[in-house]
């Protein structure tokens, strides 16, 4: 599980979602949420958050402009890749932040990815949860 720590930035909400926008060191993460501001005490800007999301729900693209509709695109370095049979492991370094993401070997194999590769990390608004910092 990536689980990173940021502060909220912005809120929009409207009949029982929200769209919040986190800050966390040089990204903006956007996450939907089945809160309000007044249904959840932690969605409050300025707020520090933990942002969450899986390792199987980050996409690797070698395309470093993808002109796609995933709004979460965090601009990585390959730090290693961990080859399994069916599943390999590859730990992204965004700046200062570790993501980590599970992929198939043969999408890994198929991007050729290589140590020290630059890459797009994305994942889907829908992916990213929130939760109070402790």
């Amino acid at each position: 599980m990536n689980v990173l720590q940021g502060i909220i930035t912005e809120i929009k909400s409207h009949e029982g979602l929200s769209l919040v926008k986190v800050k966390a060191n040089d990204f903006v993460f956007s996450s939907i949420v089945l809160d309000t501001p007044e249904t959840a005490g932690y969605l409050k800007l300025d707020n520090v958050v933990k942002i969450i999301f899986k390792e199987t729900e980050v996409i690797i693209s070698t395309a470093l402009n993808p002109n796609i509709s995933i709004q979460n695109q965090l601009l990585c370095r390959v730090e290693s890749i961990k080859k399994g049979v069916i599943l390999s492991q590859v730990t992204l370094m965004a700046g200062k932040q570790t993501i980590e993401s599970i992929i198939t070997t043969n999408a890994c194999e198929q991007l050729a990815l290589h140590e020290n590769d630059n890459v797009m990390a994305l994942i889907k608004t829908n992916e990213v949860s929130l939760s109070a910092h402790d």
